[in-house]
Protein backbone atom coordinates (compact mmCIF):
# COMPACT_ATOMS: atom_id res chain seq x y z
CA UNK A 1 0.00 0.00 0.00
CA UNK A 2 1.10 3.54 -0.70
CA UNK A 3 4.17 2.70 -2.78
CA UNK A 4 4.73 4.99 -5.79
CA UNK A 5 6.12 3.57 -9.00
CA UNK A 6 9.87 3.70 -9.55
CA UNK A 7 9.95 6.65 -11.95
CA UNK A 8 7.97 9.86 -12.00
CA UNK A 9 7.07 9.19 -15.64
CA UNK A 10 5.57 5.84 -14.69
CA UNK A 11 3.75 7.37 -11.72
CA UNK A 12 2.20 10.06 -13.91
CA UNK A 13 1.15 7.51 -16.55
CA UNK A 14 -0.50 5.25 -13.98
CA UNK A 15 -2.28 8.12 -12.23
CA UNK A 16 -3.65 9.34 -15.55
CA UNK A 17 -4.78 5.87 -16.65
CA UNK A 18 -6.66 5.20 -13.44
CA UNK A 19 -8.26 8.65 -13.22
CA UNK A 20 -9.37 8.54 -16.86
CA UNK A 21 -11.16 5.29 -16.03
CA UNK A 22 -12.63 6.68 -12.80
CA UNK A 23 -13.77 10.04 -14.19
CA UNK A 24 -14.45 9.61 -17.92
CA UNK A 25 -16.62 12.72 -18.04
CA UNK A 26 -14.38 15.07 -16.06
CA UNK A 27 -14.80 18.60 -17.38
CA UNK A 28 -14.90 22.25 -16.37
CA UNK A 29 -17.81 22.87 -13.98
CA UNK A 30 -18.30 26.61 -14.51
CA UNK A 31 -21.32 27.65 -16.57
CA UNK A 32 -20.70 30.00 -19.51
CA UNK A 33 -21.80 30.51 -23.11
CA UNK A 34 -19.01 32.70 -24.50
CA UNK A 35 -15.44 33.81 -23.83
CA UNK A 36 -16.38 36.87 -21.79
CA UNK A 37 -18.62 34.84 -19.52
CA UNK A 38 -15.84 32.27 -19.13
CA UNK A 39 -13.33 34.96 -18.22
CA UNK A 40 -15.67 36.55 -15.67
CA UNK A 41 -16.59 33.19 -14.13
CA UNK A 42 -12.97 32.14 -13.72
CA UNK A 43 -12.03 35.48 -12.13
CA UNK A 44 -14.92 35.08 -9.69
CA UNK A 45 -13.96 31.47 -8.92
CA UNK A 46 -10.69 32.40 -7.20
CA UNK A 47 -11.01 31.14 -3.60
CA UNK A 48 -14.70 30.48 -4.21
CA UNK A 49 -16.58 27.32 -5.16
CA UNK A 50 -17.69 26.81 -8.75
CA UNK A 51 -21.16 26.00 -7.45
CA UNK A 52 -21.46 29.40 -5.81
CA UNK A 53 -20.07 31.14 -8.89
CA UNK A 54 -22.66 29.44 -11.08
CA UNK A 55 -25.44 30.61 -8.75
CA UNK A 56 -24.28 34.22 -8.94
CA UNK A 57 -23.52 34.33 -12.66
CA UNK A 58 -26.95 33.02 -13.61
CA UNK A 59 -28.30 36.55 -13.03
CA UNK A 60 -25.04 38.41 -13.62
CA UNK A 61 -24.72 37.26 -17.22
CA UNK A 62 -28.24 38.45 -18.00
CA UNK A 63 -27.45 41.95 -16.72
CA UNK A 64 -23.92 42.31 -18.10
CA UNK A 65 -23.66 40.98 -21.64
CA UNK A 66 -20.59 42.80 -22.97
CA UNK A 67 -17.23 44.15 -21.88
CA UNK A 68 -18.72 47.63 -22.26
CA UNK A 69 -21.37 46.75 -19.66
CA UNK A 70 -18.70 45.95 -17.09
CA UNK A 71 -16.69 49.03 -18.06
CA UNK A 72 -19.71 51.29 -17.55
CA UNK A 73 -20.89 49.61 -14.35
CA UNK A 74 -21.13 51.37 -11.02
CA UNK A 75 -18.54 49.49 -8.98
CA UNK A 76 -20.64 49.46 -5.82
CA UNK A 77 -23.65 48.13 -7.72
CA UNK A 78 -21.48 45.53 -9.40
CA UNK A 79 -20.20 44.44 -6.00
CA UNK A 80 -23.80 43.99 -4.86
CA UNK A 81 -24.51 41.98 -8.00
CA UNK A 82 -21.78 39.48 -7.10
CA UNK A 83 -22.46 39.50 -3.35
CA UNK A 84 -21.79 36.06 -1.92
CA UNK A 85 -18.65 35.63 -3.97
CA UNK A 86 -15.47 35.62 -1.90
CA UNK A 87 -13.86 39.09 -1.87
CA UNK A 88 -16.77 40.47 -3.92
CA UNK A 89 -15.71 44.10 -3.44
CA UNK A 90 -12.22 43.47 -4.83
CA UNK A 91 -13.55 41.36 -7.66
CA UNK A 92 -16.06 44.02 -8.66
CA UNK A 93 -13.08 46.33 -9.15
CA UNK A 94 -11.35 43.68 -11.23
CA UNK A 95 -14.39 43.20 -13.46
CA UNK A 96 -14.86 46.90 -14.09
CA UNK A 97 -11.16 47.45 -14.84
CA UNK A 98 -11.11 44.33 -16.99
CA UNK A 99 -14.07 45.61 -18.99
CA UNK A 100 -12.38 48.97 -19.49
CA UNK A 101 -9.21 47.32 -20.80
CA UNK A 102 -11.10 44.98 -23.12
CA UNK A 103 -12.99 47.91 -24.61
CA UNK A 104 -9.98 50.21 -24.90
CA UNK A 105 -7.41 47.72 -26.15
CA UNK A 106 -9.24 44.70 -27.61
CA UNK A 107 -12.45 46.04 -29.18
CA UNK A 108 -14.39 44.41 -26.36
CA UNK A 109 -13.13 40.93 -27.20
CA UNK A 110 -11.28 38.50 -24.93
CA UNK A 111 -7.66 38.22 -26.15
CA UNK A 112 -6.04 34.91 -27.01
CA UNK A 113 -2.50 35.25 -25.66
CA UNK A 114 -1.10 34.62 -22.21
CA UNK A 115 0.53 38.06 -22.07
CA UNK A 116 -2.59 39.97 -23.02
CA UNK A 117 -4.77 37.98 -20.64
CA UNK A 118 -2.47 38.34 -17.65
CA UNK A 119 -2.36 42.09 -18.27
CA UNK A 120 -6.04 42.20 -17.31
CA UNK A 121 -7.00 43.01 -13.71
CA UNK A 122 -7.57 39.93 -11.59
CA UNK A 123 -6.11 37.56 -14.17
CA UNK A 124 -3.11 35.43 -13.29
CA UNK A 125 -1.58 32.54 -15.18
CA UNK A 126 -4.09 30.01 -13.83
CA UNK A 127 -7.07 32.05 -15.01
CA UNK A 128 -5.41 32.78 -18.34
CA UNK A 129 -4.74 29.08 -18.92
CA UNK A 130 -8.41 28.25 -18.33
CA UNK A 131 -9.57 30.95 -20.74
CA UNK A 132 -7.06 29.92 -23.39
CA UNK A 133 -7.96 26.23 -23.10
CA UNK A 134 -11.73 26.52 -22.98
CA UNK A 135 -12.29 29.78 -24.80
CA UNK A 136 -9.69 29.62 -27.55
CA UNK A 137 -8.70 25.92 -27.72
CA UNK A 138 -5.13 26.92 -26.95
CA UNK A 139 -3.28 24.66 -24.51
CA UNK A 140 0.07 26.06 -23.50
CA UNK A 141 0.16 25.13 -19.83
CA UNK A 142 -1.47 23.26 -16.96
CA UNK A 143 -4.07 24.91 -14.75
CA UNK A 144 -2.88 24.57 -11.16
CA UNK A 145 -5.70 25.29 -8.73
CA UNK A 146 -5.84 24.21 -5.09
CA UNK A 147 -6.89 20.64 -5.98
CA UNK A 148 -4.10 20.20 -8.51
CA UNK A 149 -1.58 21.70 -6.12
CA UNK A 150 -2.67 19.38 -3.31
CA UNK A 151 -3.02 16.13 -5.26
CA UNK A 152 0.09 16.50 -7.41
CA UNK A 153 2.17 16.75 -4.21
CA UNK A 154 0.29 14.02 -2.37
CA UNK A 155 0.72 11.63 -5.27
CA UNK A 156 4.42 12.30 -5.62
CA UNK A 157 4.08 13.91 -9.05
CA UNK A 158 6.01 16.96 -7.86
CA UNK A 159 7.81 18.30 -4.81
CA UNK A 160 7.44 21.92 -5.86
CA UNK A 161 5.30 24.17 -3.66
CA UNK A 162 4.07 27.19 -5.61
CA UNK A 163 1.52 26.97 -8.44
CA UNK A 164 3.96 28.45 -10.94
CA UNK A 165 6.74 25.99 -10.13
CA UNK A 166 4.30 23.07 -9.92
CA UNK A 167 2.99 23.91 -13.38
CA UNK A 168 6.47 24.07 -14.89
CA UNK A 169 7.47 20.81 -13.19
CA UNK A 170 4.35 18.95 -14.32
CA UNK A 171 4.75 20.20 -17.88
CA UNK A 172 8.11 18.40 -17.96
CA UNK A 173 6.62 15.02 -17.10
CA UNK A 174 2.96 15.05 -18.20
CA UNK A 175 2.37 14.43 -21.93
CA UNK A 176 1.23 17.64 -23.59
CA UNK A 177 -1.90 15.90 -24.87
CA UNK A 178 -2.95 15.38 -21.23
CA UNK A 179 -2.22 18.87 -19.90
CA UNK A 180 -5.81 20.08 -20.05
CA UNK A 181 -7.48 16.94 -18.81
CA UNK A 182 -5.03 16.38 -15.95
CA UNK A 183 -6.52 19.41 -14.23
CA UNK A 184 -10.10 18.15 -14.57
CA UNK A 185 -9.16 14.66 -13.41
CA UNK A 186 -7.35 15.90 -10.29
CA UNK A 187 -10.16 18.34 -9.49
CA UNK A 188 -12.75 15.57 -9.83
CA UNK A 189 -10.74 13.25 -7.60
CA UNK A 190 -10.05 16.00 -5.09
CA UNK A 191 -13.73 16.77 -4.75
CA UNK A 192 -14.91 13.16 -4.66
CA UNK A 193 -12.26 11.46 -2.55
CA UNK A 194 -9.03 13.30 -1.80
CA UNK A 195 -10.19 16.39 0.03
CA UNK A 196 -7.91 18.69 1.95
CA UNK A 197 -8.63 17.67 5.53
CA UNK A 198 -9.92 14.12 5.48
CA UNK A 199 -9.19 12.16 2.29
CA UNK A 200 -11.03 8.86 2.02
CA UNK A 201 -8.01 6.67 1.32
CA UNK A 202 -10.09 3.51 1.69
CA UNK A 203 -12.13 4.50 -1.38
CA UNK A 204 -9.24 5.83 -3.46
CA UNK A 205 -8.30 4.15 -6.73
CA UNK A 206 -4.76 5.48 -6.29
CA UNK A 207 -4.21 4.45 -2.67
CA UNK A 208 -1.75 1.65 -3.42
CA UNK A 209 0.58 3.99 -5.33
CA UNK A 210 0.07 7.10 -3.17
CA UNK A 211 3.01 7.99 -0.93
CA UNK A 212 0.66 10.08 1.23
CA UNK A 213 -1.80 7.26 1.93
CA UNK A 214 -3.07 7.60 5.49
CA UNK A 215 -2.98 3.81 5.75
CA UNK A 216 0.79 3.65 5.98
CA UNK A 217 2.21 7.18 5.78
CA UNK A 218 2.51 9.49 8.74
CA UNK A 219 2.85 12.61 6.60
CA UNK A 220 0.63 14.41 4.12
CA UNK A 221 3.04 15.36 1.35
CA UNK A 222 0.72 18.14 0.24
CA UNK A 223 1.34 20.09 3.42
CA UNK A 224 4.43 18.36 4.79
CA UNK A 225 2.57 17.95 8.06
CA UNK A 226 1.64 14.83 10.03
CA UNK A 227 -1.79 13.35 9.48
CA UNK A 228 -4.12 14.01 12.38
Amino acid sequence: MGTPLESRDAQVAEVLDRLYDEYPDAAISLNYTNRLELLVAVVLSAQCTDERVNEVTADLFEKYTSAADYAAADEEELADDIYGITFHNNKAGYLKSMGETLVAEHDGEVPDTMTELTDLSGVGRKTANVVLQHGHDVVEGIVVDTHVQRLSRRLGLTTEETPERIEADLMDVVPESDWQQLTHLLISHGRAVCDARNPDCGECVLEDICPSSKRDSAVDLASGEAWT
